[in-house]
């Protein structure tokens, strides 16, 4: 295993368009979350978590089973899968939201899966249908390790401190509305 800086160098000059097709990307996996996940308090049911290899939904509830998506930073692929046993994956490369939406939503459709949600981004201007979005088309797949990797050294660091608080404490979770990693701490 080659040993990587614990904390990598990511301007945010040196990948807007990356970042921002992510964004949207991450949007689109979100609302699938949304749509399946039993409510729980503070919306804590549609965040997504830092994996060992990027982001994911962990399981999501789905008839009798469950499936999950995870944004794979290592290998550059999205992957679905299911507790059926087979998998879907859709390739992260410099495609439009449009292409990816439709790419993700044939995966799911042949897994049995077939979310409904309001198909345009939250907490953006413009807010752009996925299905029409052609304008963010950008994935530089080093920029997205590293945002990765710093997510991951973030989420470790947050993580420890989570540990020592006595109270209501969330998991750390990276909320794809804004893509802000989050951690709330509530006062009993």
């Amino acid at each position: 295993m080659t040993e990587q800086k614990a904390w990598p160098r990511l301007r945010v000059a040196d990948w807007t368009d990356t970042r921002d097709t992510l964004h949207m990307w991450a949007q689109i996996v979100g609302k699938i979350r949304l749509a399946h996940a039993p409510l729980l308090n503070h919306w804590w049911q549609v965040t997504l978590y830092i994996s060992p290899r990027g982001f994911t939904t962990s399981a999501i509830p789905h008839g009798s089973g469950a499936f999950d998506i995870e944004f794979d930073f290592v290998d550059h692929v999205l992957r679905i899968r299911s507790s059926d046993g087979p998998s879907r994956e859709v390739k992260l490369e410099p495609i439009s939201v449009a292409d990816f939406y439709a790419q993700t939503m044939d995966a799911l459709s042949d897994l049995g899966i077939r979310p409904q949600f309001q198909t345009r981004p939250n907490e953006v201007e413009p807010s752009i249908p996925f299905a029409e979005d052609h304008t963010h088309a950008s994935y530089d797949a080093e920029a997205a390790h590293l945002f990765w990797r710093q997510l991951l050294q973030a989420n470790r660091v947050m993580g420890e401190f989570r540990s020592h608080f006595v109270g209501k404490v969330s998991p750390v979770h990276l909320f794809w509305g804004a893509l802000d990693l989050a951690l709330s701490l509530i006062q009993i």
